[in-house]
């Protein structure tokens, strides 16, 4: 046998098994876990925040976003006056860090729970320039780091906002399916360039609530989850999980070259528990991973809803679809239309993962109201 059979038989028998790209793997995300740099964020954001077409100066919104840090243990206003952070009795960690938000007619409660760090991050934003209707609701669940969810964060509802706003200006017909596909995936593109220069291996899912006068527009990448309380009470799944086990997400790694296996759940290559997410780029290049979001639409005045539960699956991982509505249409009364309760529930039962839960209360007195206060 020749030498180069002999190291072409090697390369297939070691190098090119299972086993070993998927230790590859596992040593790439650690890495790029580890090496985290969070100060590369500042100037991506200069560089990117205004690269939108919106015409002549960017439109204004008014815009709520879940991505900055406290570091104080006591509550406190950070200038808005609706973004609170604070300590609850039952945390031991003087590092654990939470949320909440209460504005017009959402309200978030996200904490920290039993994860080494928070890298859950949450965003709601509305057009007040050139007579936009539309109200933008996002959740999104990082993973290997809080880069991709904290990016997505700043940039995903001011690029689909201002879409909107040149649109309506250009008396243009709008498509906000298409527009929500083509602005999750265009944030995918420039989150890679910057996490390749970086070697950052983050990722994050993306759920999205668009509401206009007449539909919901929900699009999901990835494994958090949204669903409705309709008029009679029954509860309406807003969108599917993107897990690696499914048999569609199982073919197209299949196709790809791509292999499943368990390890406490079924993760791509033996990593990552979800199989589409912005980011994950050494996953992302292979196409084991991919961004492209699902795009459900609700017509509101047949579904008429009470409310909407968008979350990461910190909650998931403890209650059903129906459980959570159930659980929400009984406390919806309550300053955070239930979110806290929810969320507060869900680690009493035992949840592992940051917990970030928003209800869009349908039936609340603020629906187009000014913002009202946590108090």
């Amino acid at each position: 046998m020749t030498l180069l059979a002999l190291i072409s038989r090697f390369v297939r028998g070691t190098l090119l098994k299972y086993e070993t790209l998927a230790l590859v793997f596992a040593l790439l995300f650690l890495y790029g876990y580890v090496f985290h740099r969070d100060h590369i964020l500042r100037s991506v954001f200069r560089r990117t925040l205004m690269h939108t077409d919106t015409g002549p100066g960017p439109p204004v919104f008014t815009r709520l976003p879940g991505g900055s840090k406290g570091g104080s243990s006591n509550a406190r206003s950070t200038g808005n006056g609706n973004l609170r952070y604070f300590r609850e009795p039952w945390e031991d960690n003087d590092e654990v860090e939470h949320w909440e938000l209460r504005k017009d007619n959402v309200a978030v409660y996200a904490i920290q729970g039993r994860r080494p760090g928070m890298e859950d991050r949450f965003d709601y934003a509305t057009g007040e320039r050139d007579g936009l209707t539309e109200k933008f609701y996002g959740i999104y669940d990082g993973h290997g780091g809080e880069f991709a969810a904290e990016f997505t964060e700043k940039l995903l509802s001011q690029a689909v906002l201002a879409r909107l706003a040149t649109a309506k200006r250009r008396d243009l017909p709008v498509n906000h399916s298409r527009i929500l596909i083509e602005e999750i995936l265009a944030v995918d593109e420039k989150f890679l360039t910057v996490a390749k220069s970086n070697l950052d291996m983050a990722g994050s899912t993306v759920l999205v609530a668009l509401v206009t006068d007449s539909d919901v527009i929900v699009a999901n990448v990835g494994d958090s989850r949204g669903v409705m309380c309709d008029h009679k009470g029954k509860t309406v799944p807003l969108s599917y999980d993107h897990k690696p086990q499914h048999q569609q997400e199982r073919k197209r790694i299949k196709k790809a070259g791509g292999f499943i296996t368990f390890n406490g759940v079924w993760r791509v290559a033996g990593i990552l528990a979800t199989s589409r997410a912005i980011g994950d780029y050494p996953l992302k290049d292979l196409k084991f991973v991919v961004a492209d979001p699902d795009i459900l639409t609700f017509d509101i005045e047949e579904h008429d809803p009470q409310f909407l539960i968008l979350a990461t699956d910190g909650l998931w991982d403890t209650f059903t679809n129906e459980e959570a509505v159930q659980y929400v249409k009984e406390r919806l009364g309550e300053p955070h239309f239930g979110a806290k309760s929810l969320v507060l529930q869900a680690f009493y039962r035992g949840s592992m993962d940051n917990i970030s839960v928003m209800v869009i209360n349908f039936r609340g007195q603020h629906l187009n109201g000014n913002a009202t206060n946590v108090q």
